[in-house]
């Protein structure tokens, strides 16, 4: 069987985090702070605050920006941590469509949503495909909203060959195991902002400028130095292991481009994919079977697949109770029609050419 993904430590990363341990210092540390300006000068960011998780960051970075009783732009189609933690800072989610080819948010849809209460707009460079950067910013100007960049899953992400890392007003990153570069759990939020660097160092320690000194409320959203040392070992692997997810994406894309019942993933324009993970969508009008059983079938012949995602979180029980129901077209075809091949780094060209022939059989195993 192929896997969706390998996920695994190098000798080197073990090594440095059992050094961690031994030393009892486990804390946040000299190791974390290491970390974040390792971190931000990969991405070409002014500051990095690194955390305990991608969702963490998230919540810290609406803390920052948001107040109670704000409306929030957000696609529906995303991992929920981007929608409920703008509730658990006090904000509403307002869901938008996204656009069919690069499954990022729609900046037209977003735009018919603005309301006196919305304050701010969270773009998602899905599966590390780059969003609308232009669209949205000139969006974001034209109404006065901050821009929270959800990049959880586009570590060595580009948009007009700028990481998105650098972008305003601030991007939280996850390190959970199934992300380019992981450290078990952790998160960073990239600002270049010195004032909002100062107060995220601040709300993810309990607000504390000095031992037993609080300043203003905040959350236990530390880093240890065990995951900072291992993301110490593994940034300088990061753009190796984002070019070969990148030549195994474009691979697949090669391979399956012509196959009539797939449509392969595109790129959004001006930016590069990370290939966090390579989601073709089915064309089910022209097969006899859909996406579960699809699914199935690919791995009877050894091929791991995913559904990334399911349902929109317009969908999602909670959101129906708190908000009712809400019809966002695009994103209920693509729950319906999107699948997840593998297209890790240890793929070797003859897994790749397996997975492409497993999808072509699939494909005319179920064509109509």
């Amino acid at each position: 069987m192929i896997p969706l993904a390998k996920i695994q430590l190098a000798e080197d990363e073990l090594t440095a985090a059992i050094q961690v341990l031994k030393s009892g210092a486990l804390r946040q540390g000299p190791l974390t702070a290491a970390f974040e300006a390792a971190f931000a000068k990969e991405v070409g960011a002014e500051f990095a605050v690194a955390v305990s998780s991608g969702t963490a960051a998230l919540h810290l970075l609406y803390y920052e920006f948001l107040q109670p009783g704000d409306e929030v732009l957000v696609p529906s189609f995303t991992f929920i941590a981007t929608a409920s933690m703008v509730n658990l800072a006090g904000a509403r989610p307002v869901f938008c469509d996204v656009s069919p080819r690069t499954f990022t948010l729609d900046a037209n849809d977003a735009r018919r949503r603005i309301t006196p209460k919305t304050r701010a707009i969270v773009p998602v460079h899905l599966f590390g495909n780059a969003a609308d950067v232009e669209g949205i910013t000139a969006l974001a100007r034209e109404f006065d909203l901050k821009i929270l960049w959800d990049a959880a899953q586009a570590h060595g992400t580009t948009f007009g060959g700028k990481d998105v890392g650098a972008l305003d007003h601030g991007v939280a990153y996850s390190l959970y195991p199934s992300k380019n570069m992981f450290v078990g759990e952790g998160g960073v939020i990239t600002t270049n902002d010195a004032g909002v660097y100062d107060r995220l160092k601040l709300t993810r320690s309990h607000g504390q400028s000095g031992k037993y000194l609080h300043t203003c409320l905040g959350f236990n959203y530390r880093m240890t130095d065990v995951e900072a040392a291992i993301g110490l070992k593994q940034l300088p692997k990061l753009p190796g292991w984002v070019a070969q997810r990148r030549a195994n994406g474009e691979f697949l894309s090669a391979g399956l481009r012509w196959v009539p019942q797939i449509q392969v993933p595109e790129v959004q324009p001006g930016g590069t994919h990370s290939y966090n993970q390579y989601c073709p969508t089915l064309k089910l009008e022209d097969l006899t079977c859909t996406r579960d059983e699809f699914n199935k079938y690919l791995g009877e012949l050894g091929i791991a697949t995913g559904v990334h995602y399911p349902r929109g979180l317009h969908q999602q029980p909670v959101y129906q109770e708190l908000y009712g129901p809400a019809t966002l077209p695009v994103t209920e075809k693509l729950a319906a029609s999107i699948l997840a091949l593998p297209v890790h780094p240890s793929l070797s060209t003859e897994d790749l050419e397996a997975i492409v022939q497993a999808v072509k059989q699939a494909c005319e195993r179920f064509a109509k």
